[in-house]
């Protein structure tokens, strides 16, 4: 059912457990897990004049070498692991991943953001639910959010 799960990682804490509920899906399912990592082109377009495109650059592909690092290790090589880092929007490269993988999945993280956080920020999740060619699974990253008991 799941041959190719696309997972988006940008290393940040707590992605961890989405690229381990990733790898389950894809051993229960004898898949294969392909992770990306997206260079935020638009992120770079806020720094300062004075800061080398060069240097943030060289940065930004560290981290993405580390973050897509991160998923081999945690396969440990008991599921084939693919990565890919690509330049531009998240969301739509996400979504262009998808297509071009012909992935069954994406499993992906979403840091809960809500109130005034969401509506200047966005969620490249939220996009990605919305523009995506295939299911999107979405794994809350950090602490669940409070819920109330029907008491209260």
């Amino acid at each position: 059912m799941y041959d190719r799960i696309l997972v988006p990682t940008d290393g940040s804490e707590g992605i961890d457990a989405v690229i381990e509920h990733a790898l389950e899906l894809a051993a229960v399912h004898n898949g294969t897990v392909h992770g990306l990592y997206v260079l935020d082109t638009a992120t770079m377009s806020r720094m300062p004049m004075d800061t080398s495109w060069e240097a943030v650059s060289g940065m930004l592909r560290e981290e993405g070498e580390q973050a897509l690092a991160q998923i081999g290790e945690l396969a440990d090589g008991d599921v084939p692991v693919e990565t890919e880092m690509t330049e531009g929007a998240p969301s739509r490269e996400i979504a262009a991943a998808a297509e071009q993988s012909d992935v069954d999945l994406i499993v992906m993280g979403t840091h809960g953001r809500g109130g005034l956080d969401r509506l200047l920020l966005g969620s490249v999740a939220e996009r990605v639910v919305r523009s995506a060619p295939v299911p999107v699974l979405t794994y809350r990253v950090g602490d669940p959010p409070a819920v109330s008991s029907p008491d209260e």
